[in-house]
C-alpha cells in the first residue's frame, strides 16, 4: 500500500485535514493538489513525476481546444483532442499492457523477448479516465475547459478517490472544485460513509479475503464443497473490499466539499446481469457507455452492429481491469450473458417470479468471480473444475473453513443487501436516536478496525492493482 492504514488513520488524514481548514478558502485547491501528490508518492516518488505530466498535458489539451473554437479551427480542436487520447492510451498502455503483449508474443511465436522493467503506477487506470473524460467534454463542449492550473490539478490528483476510483468525470466536480463550502451536516456525512466503507473493508472482506487466499492456495486435492465455500468468500471480498473503498472515497470527498456519485447500489440484489452491472461499478461502465458504447453508435445502427458494439465495450472491460487474459474471458462471458438476455431472456427475466430471477443472477455472476479470480488460467480451470463437481465432495478443510468463518460469511451475506438499513430504518425514527446510535457505531467501528489493523497483516486493497 501507499501508505499503511495506521499510519494513514492517525498522521495523513488528521494532519490534511486541519491544513486544510486552517487555510484560506482560496488556497484549499492548491493544499489539496500538494499532499495528493505526497499521498501518490510517498512509495514511489516517481510516479509524481508521471501524474504532474498527466496534468500538464491534458490542462493544455482543454486550453487548446477552447483556443482553437475560438479561432474557428476545428481540425486544431480535433487535433488537440487526437493528443490527449493518444498520450493518454499510450502511457496506460505502455505500463500496464507492455509486458502483457510481450508474454502473448512469446506464447503463440516461441520467441523468447525479454520483459520489461516496469512498475505500474497506481491507479493509472482510473485517472486515466478522468482525464480523458476531462479532454472529450471540453471538446463535445459539455464542459468549459479550466483555467487555473492548481484547481484542475486537485482534480486529477485528489487522494480520497485516486488509487482505486470511483472514476470522477470532471463534469460531477467542476462547480465544487470552483467553489464548495462544508457544513457541519456534511462533514458528519463523511465521517459515517468514511466509518462504513472502513468497516466493510477492514471487518467483513479481509477476514473473508484471508479465508479464500487460504483456499485459492489449495493446488491438489481441493473439494467442491471447499471450493463453494471459497467463491463465496471471494464473493463477498471483491464486493466489500471494492465498494468499502468507494464508500471511503465518498466520504472523504464529503470532509472536503465533494459530492461524488454512487459506485455500488447493492449489485448482488440484483434480477439479471443487465441490473448487475448498472448497479455495479457505475462509475466505469458509465464511462465505457458514454465515451464508448454510444460513440460507435450504441444500438442506433441495428442489431449486428450493437452486438459488435457490445463486444468491443466488454471485451476492453475485461482487460481494463487487468492485463491478463482470464480478465478478458471474464469480460466476454459477461458479453454472450449480456446479449442473450438482451435479444433472448429480457421478457422472460421481467415475467419470471423474483426469487428464479435473483438466484440465475447469482449463480451467474458467481460463476464470473470464479474467472476473475485466477490469472493463471490453468489454476483458474482446476478452480472451476472443483466448483463443477470434478474432485471429492468434502474433506476436514472443508469443515474447518465452515466453523471458522461461517459467521462472517454469514454476515456479509445480509450486509450486502439492503435489509439492514431498511430495518434500520422502519425501527429508527428519531434523530436523537439516531445521531446517538451512529456515534456509538464510530466509535466502536474505529477501535475495532484499528485493533484488526494492527494485529493483522492480511490487508490487500484488490482494486489498488488496476
Amino acid at each position: 500500500m501507499i501508505f499503511s492504514s495506521v499510519l494513514f488513520l492517525f498522521r495523513f488524514l488528521p494532519i490534511v485535514l486541519i491544513l486544510y481548514f486552517i487555510s484560506p478558502k482560496n488556497c484549499r485547491n492548491l493544499v489539496l493538489f500538494i499532499v495528493s501528490l505526497v499521498f501518490y508518492g510517498w512509495d514511489k516518488p516517481s510516479y509524481i513525476l508521471l501524474m504532474l505530466f498527466s496534468t500538464v498535458l491534458d490542462y493544455s489539451v482543454g486550453r487548446a481546444i477552447e483556443y482553437s473554437r475560438k479561432k474557428g479551427s476545428e481540425v486544431g480542436a480535433k487535433l488537440s483532442l487526437l493528443c490527449s487520447v493518444v498520450v493518454n492510451l499510450g502511457l496506460l498502455g505502455f505500463f500496464k499492457y507492455s509486458n502483457f503483449c510481450i508474454d502473448t508474443v512469446n506464447t503463440i511465436f516461441g520467441t523468447s523477448i525479454g520483459a520489461l522493467d516496469v512498475t505500474l503506477p497506481i491507479g493509472i487506470s482510473f485517472y486515466t479516465f478522468q482525464t480523458l473524460s476531462y479532454s472529450i467534454d471540453v471538446y463535445r463542449g459539455r464542459v468549459d475547459a479550466q483555467h487555473n492550473i492548481i484547481t484542475f490539478g486537485a482534480y486529477i490528483s485528489m487522494f480520497p478517490q485516486l488509487i482505486a476510483g470511483p472514476i470522477v468525470q470532471y463534469k460531477t466536480v467542476a462547480r465544487e472544485l470552483n467553489s464548495r463550502t462544508v457544513t457541519a451536516d456534511g462533514f458528519a456525512y463523511g465521517v459515517k460513509r468514511f466509518m462504513l466503507g472502513l468497516s466493510k473493508k477492514v471487518l467483513i472482506a479481509n477476514t473473508v479475503g484471508e479465508m479464500f487466499s487460504q483456499i485459492a492456495a489449495t493446488t491438489d486435492g481441493l473439494t467442491t464443497a471447499t471450493a463453494w465455500l471459497g467463491i463465496v468468500a471471494f464473493t463477498l471480498q471483491i464486493y466489500f473490499d471494492f465498494s468499502g473503498y468507494s464508500d471511503m472515497a465518498i466520504g472523504l470527498g464529503r470532509m472536503f466539499g465533494f459530492k461524488f456519485n454512487e459506485n455500488f447500489i447493492y449489485p448482488y440484489q440484483s434480477k439479471s446481469i443487465t441490473e448487475f452491472w448498472r448497479r455495479w461499478h457505475i462509475s466505469l461502465s458509465s464511462f465505457f457507455k458514454e465515451y464508448l458504447y454510444i460513440p460507435l453508435g450504441g444500438n442506433r445502427k441495428g442489431k449486428g452492429r450493437q452486438v459488435l458494439n457490445l463486444f468491443i465495450v466488454w471485451a476492453l472491460t475485461g482487460l481494463w481491469h487487468g492485463a491478463s487474459w482470464n480478465f478478458v474471458l471474464w469480460g466476454l462471458y459477461y458479453f454472450v450473458i449480456l446479449v442473450i438476455e438482451k435479444f433472448v431472456l429480457k421478457k422472460w427475466l421481467e415475467k419470471a417470479p423474483a426469487v428464479i430471477s435473483h438466484i440465475y443472477t447469482i449463480v451467474l455472476f458467481v460463476i464470473g468471480w470464479a474467472i476473475f479470480a485466477y490469472p493463471d488460467m490453468a489454476d483458474g480451470g482446476y478452480f472451476v473444475g472443483a466448483l463443477l463437481g470434478k474432485t471429492a465432495f468434502c474433506d476436514s478443510n472443508t469443515l474447518y473453513y465452515f466453523t471458522n468463518y461461517a459467521a462472517v460469511l454469514l454476515l456479509g451475506i445480509i450486509f450486502s443487501t439492503n435489509y439492514p438499513k431498511r430495518l434500520y430504518k422502519k425501527l429508527v425514527k428519531n434523530n436523537s436516536l439516531d445521531t446517538a446510535l451512529w456515534l456509538v457505531f464510530i466509535v466502536a467501528a474505529f477501535v475495532l478496525c484499528v485493533a484488526f489493523l494492527v494485529s493483522d497483516s492480511y490487508n490487500p486493497f484488490l482494486y489498488f492493482r488496476f
